[in-house]
């Protein structure tokens, strides 16, 4: 075979002393520092105060990790979190042992809706500009950011492929097994790196940046239609869910594929030039 497959049992993190330093929150830090420097290029681009990033970026930062741990606690694990509230926003579990987790935990589909409602209020509140601006704007760090958050799960051997029932794929040892399955996550991994470049290239090379909402709609249409298609070779999430016709992730993506239309064709006010 010229392909065989890859045995992965990493650490989970740079171990402190009196805590572990997971790699998967390290990968946060690196997509919200790259998000940071992305929108300062286009703050610079636009004429905005680079003063305005510092509250973007707390309102960016919280919409995320408020919105993805709400989205996973409502979406995918109410069954535990009803019985133990007090895990919903700590990094530790208190059962059977007391462990610091770090952020796990986070589903993206909250993470989209809290950023939207952090925008509104971020654009609202500080920028004095439409929502759409601001949303057409920050897909594109957002989409750089998805790329490291799914590198993340591929290090905690998380949202794993199905088997591949063959010698290509990874092994993922962490969990005991000794079968290759499809690394899911560096395949949605690649792809929101196309996404990210697609939506860089239209911004920075087209005028499309001039047609309110488009750049927001386009990466809500990209983005979701690739993690419809990648959670066919996914494992479900929620194990009682399995034999749904489509998982969870695949109908939560849905309304935002028909949004993301939307917003790309919905017709609008032409400007005219006196």
């Amino acid at each position: 075979m010229l392909i065989n497959a890859i045995h992965w049992n990493p650490s989970e993190g740079l171990d402190l002393g009196i805590l572990t330093l997971h790699y998967y929150s390290v990968m946060f830090i690196i997509a919200f520092t790259l998000g940071w420097y992305i929108m300062k290029s286009i703050y610079t681009r636009e004429g905005i105060a680079i003063e305005k990033l510092d509250s973007l970026f707390i309102y960016t930062v919280l919409a995320t990790l408020i919105g993805a741990r709400l989205g996973h606690v409502i979406f995918y694990d109410w069954e535990y979190f009803q019985n133990h509230l007090l895990e919903i926003f700590l990094p530790v579990r208190f059962e059977p042992n007391f462990e610091f987790t770090g952020f796990r935990g986070l589903a993206s589909h909250g993470a989209a809706i809290g950023i939207i409602v952090a925008m509104y209020l971020y654009a609202k509140r500080i920028l004095q500009k439409p929502v759409l601006w601001i949303l057409d704007r920050i897909v594109i760090p957002v989409a750089s950011g998805a790329i490291f958050v799914r590198i993340g799960n591929f290090i905690n051997s998380e949202i794993i492929g199905k088997p591949t029932n063959s010698d290509y794929g990874v092994v993922f040892e962490k969990l005991g097994e000794d079968f290759a399955r499809h690394p899911a996550q560096l395949y949605e991994s690649a792809c929101y790196l196309g996404i990210f470049l697609i939506l860089w290239f239209i911004y920075w090379k087209t005028e499309k940046r001039f047609k309110t909402g488009y750049i927001f709609g386009l990466f809500l249409v990209l983005l979701w239609t690739v993690r419809f298609f990648v959670e066919f070779i996914k494992e479900p999430q929620v194990g009682e869910r399995a034999n749904w016709l489509l998982n969870t992730g695949q109908w939560l993506s849905i309304p935002f594929v028909i949004a993301g239309l939307y917003f790309m064709y919905r017709p609008t006010k032409q400007k005219t030039v006196a």
